[in-house]
């Protein structure tokens, strides 16, 4: 930001240099010109306004790309972590397919980001050899032309012509308006001296961006060889894993009827809660019209607590602060068997062992349950909305307790066949199922 700051102030400095002169000498208007003349003036200074606004919007995409660069990093650490932790057993093997394969997913995009990044670095290194080559011929034509200049001020000071051009005007009002030409001569000169040495200074940061944007294009182009290589490798083990995972078909469909069996379990269970929620409400709030008393949950708090979590779509937290979506919402295919769709009517995130799982926003628990395959499971409700964090081995809240955005609802349970760490999470509004990841961040 400073070099773009300097870039602008040069630029100035420079427009104000390109000024024309005026004089008269007996009904004759001189009119001289600097170091350029008006058209080329005009296609430099445009040269220079339009490199200074593509450099500062070509900074805020490359930032960009850092930042996602570094994310993608981050969460392929914490997926590399998490796969060295499953264990390598059979029960292991699908849990371990679906892991590496989210891996290699962040990897490729890691791979394309960096490949966004090399372009993005090989047009700077192009647009600063362009701007390289016209700083080095506008520092040529302005030596040259100030070595004009001071041939013609040699000149006049040994003909002693400085003088008598000045008193040799017709009328003092000639003889004033020369003197302040010969003023601005002058002072045109020293600023032609003070121009070159800007456009040197700013020519030699541009040489200096140039070799930094060859050294981040050739750390760039070895990182990206890097990930290639990591990614051809991972593709050979999860070829490994599911030509193994096919040849174990019955184990894995005896697995699948037992997660869609808990699933269900755990769909009925939250469908009840809720129901329940909502029909005691309701209850209430006619036996209070009935006997004129004020409800025991207030209508604008449950409306506003509505908006809010509405109005928050798409910026809440994750439920856990580390950790990987392996299961995504909705109908899909089943990782490694044909023909078979797997419905979740959440999303499953892999995060570490004794991870801490936290309400995404404020509101009220209104159910705790035990349920066989999801362990602990508590549902918070946000006026019209409910959250439903399942897998929980320990529980920090209870049933009617108000709890914050943030805080703290219990611990993520652990397979102990598998060491896999998952939480289960949902998003309600009253009845219908919606796509958590459409909310959270």
């Amino acid at each position: 930001m400073k070099f773009q700051k300097d870039t602008k102030e040069w630029i100035d400095r420079r427009v104000a240099s390109y000024s024309h002169f005026h004089i008269s000498k007996m009904g004759t208007t001189l009119n001289w010109q600097s170091t350029i003349r008006n058209s080329r003036f005009k296609i430099v200074v445009l040269f220079f306004v339009s490199i200074f606004c593509l450099n500062f919007s070509q900074a805020q995409i490359r930032k960009e790309l850092e930042n996602k660069r570094q994310q993608l990093l981050k969460e392929i650490d914490l997926t590399s972590n998490l796969l060295n932790k499953t264990t390598r057993s059979k029960a292991a093997a699908l849990d371990r397919y679906v892991t590496l394969r989210k891996q290699m997913q962040q990897r490729e995009l890691l791979v394309e980001t960096l490949r966004k990044e090399i372009d993005l670095t090989e047009k700077s290194i192009q647009r600063t050899k362009n701007v390289v080559e016209a700083l080095t011929n506008d520092i040529a034509q302005l030596e040259k032309e100030y070595g004009q200049l001071l041939r013609e001020a040699y000149r006049r000071k040994k003909n002693n012509s400085t003088l008598s051009f000045v008193f040799s005007a017709e009328t003092l009002n000639q003889g004033f308006q020369r003197w302040q030409y010969l003023r601005q001569y002058d002072e045109y000169r020293k600023k032609q001296a003070l121009l070159i040495v800007e456009t040197k200074e700013v020519l030699l940061d541009k040489k200096e961006i140039l070799e930094l944007n060859k050294s981040q294009k050739e750390a760039l182009i070895a990182v990206a060889e890097k990930q290639k290589a990591i990614l051809s490798a991972e593709l050979g083990d999860k070829t490994k894993l599911l030509h193994s995972l096919r040849k174990d078909e019955k184990r894995l469909k005896k697995e699948l009827r037992q997660y869609q069996t808990a699933h269900q379990r755990l769909k009925k269970a939250i469908e009840k809660a809720i129901q329940s929620n909502i029909a005691t409400r309701k209850k209430d709030n006619k036996k209070s019209k009935k006997l004129n008393k004020k409800p025991k949950e207030d209508a604008s708090v449950l409306a506003r607590l509505t908006q809010n979590f509405k109005t928050n779509r798409g910026r809440l937290p994750m439920p856990v602060k580390n950790g990987i979506v392996t299961k995504h919402f909705g109908k899909r295919q089943h990782p490694t068997l044909p023909k078979v769709q797997i419905n979740n009517n959440g999303i499953d995130i892999r995060t570490k062992q004794n991870e801490e799982v936290f309400a995404i926003f404020e509101g009220k628990v209104v159910s705790k349950q035990f349920i066989p395959g999801y362990q602990n499971m508590l549902i918070v409700q946000h006026g019209d909305y409910y959250t439903v964090y399942s897998n929980l081995s320990k529980v920090s809240v209870k049933k009617g307790d108000h709890v914050s955005t943030l805080q703290k609802l219990g611990t993520v349970a652990m397979n102990k066949k598998t060491k896999v760490s998952e939480v289960h999470f949902e998003v309600w509004r009253a009845k219908v199922r919606l796509n958590p990841e459409d909310w959270v961040e």
